[in-house]
């Protein structure tokens, strides 16, 4: 597997990052559909052995539990150098006044918990987990900055937020000569582009590497728009993307299209759709999460596969116009 520079930053991380959300204790915290240990170290290994070398968690999720499996596998797996390791910071990790947000406080104790848990004594890429309106942006900057000094973090991402906070926060950082992003974990995919007009351009301009999360929508690009999952009936978040005002009957046709293109094609649908990302300019790898064996075996194939300027229309030309959504 190609191995990408991530924007105009000198780390280099694989052509498919492999999400980690899924894998968890799943009654430490919401996500319900997360496996436990013993059912997510075979996907991190499968995902090293076809070359994926670039792994995203949070501390978030499954209350640090996907943070200790990750970090553990990595360990028995591979070696450190072989890795990169990317995990996030925002989300509320206890009680305290203190323990969620981007304050200098809150940064400065999650990274050396996160550090504790993925049992590693740096993180490749420390990205903020959303904006936060409550703590001034250059607290946070000067906080991660301060982070990146320590060795604790070799660069620093951002993840879904307007653009125009995005050039906020690069701006200040520039403005007091302190670390800036070097990516943009955002959601994109045929169902929710709306980071195309101005995220992405701005990413582009700007030396970003763009790293989307979702990339097949919730597995909605993957299967026939009425099917669900024990996933689609308990993730909370999800039931809010995707459905908005006059979405509907739109994304139902891009699903269909993907359907085409991936029959006549003979792939599954999830090649296509991953394809269709990968071939965006602005993109440097999705970020694909993985419950089966296939999933990993899919998003290997996709890198294969160069879709044709009639299968893109094909794909696109549904599309309508709607609010961002995953902020």
């Amino acid at each position: 597997m190609k191995q990408i520079r991530l924007g105009n930053s000198g780390l280099r991380i694989s052509e498919i990052v492999l999400g980690c959300m899924s894998f968890g204790v799943p009654d430490a915290g919401a996500h319900a559909w997360s496996m436990p240990e013993d059912e997510s170290r075979p996907f991190i290994r499968q995902a090293l052995e076809a070359g994926i070398t670039t792994f995203d968690t949070a501390d978030i999720y499954s209350a640090g539990t996907s943070e200790e499996i990750v970090g553990r596998a990595l360990r028995d797996f591979t070696t450190r150098d072989e890795v990169v390791i990317a995990t996030k910071v925002n989300g509320r990790m206890g009680p305290g006044p203190n323990q969620a947000g981007l304050s200098r406080a809150h940064i400065m104790s999650a990274i050396d918990d996160s550090l504790r848990r993925l049992g590693t004594d740096y993180v490749d890429l420390y990205q903020i987990h959303r904006w936060d309106p409550r703590v001034p942006i250059e607290e946070t900057m000067e906080a991660l900055h301060d982070v990146v000094k320590a060795g604790k973090a070799r660069y620093i991402g951002a993840s879904s937020m307007w653009a125009w906070q995005f050039a906020k926060a690069q701006y200040t950082a520039d403005l007091h000569g302190w670390t800036r992003f070097v990516s943009m974990q955002d959601q994109y995919n045929l169902l929710q582009r709306e980071e195309e007009r101005e995220m992405l351009p701005f990413c582009a301009d700007e030396g970003v590497g763009v790293i989307p999360w979702s990339p097949l929508a919730r597995g909605l690009l993957t299967r026939d728009w009425d099917e669900t999952t024990a996933r689609t009936q308990t993730d909370e978040f999800g039931k809010t993307l995707y459905r908005g005002p006059g979405e509907i009957e739109a994304n139902r046709a891009i699903v269909e299209a993907v359907a085409s293109v991936a029959e006549a094609r003979g792939v599954s649908r999830a090649q296509v759709a991953l394809a269709w990302v990968r071939q965006q300019s602005a993109v440097t790898a999705p970020i694909v999460g993985a419950t089966k064996p296939h999933h990993i075996d899919d998003a290997v194939a996709s890198t294969g596969i160069e879709l044709t300027a009639e299968e893109l229309s094909a794909l696109e030309s549904p599309y309508t116009p709607r609010l961002p959504e995953g902020f």
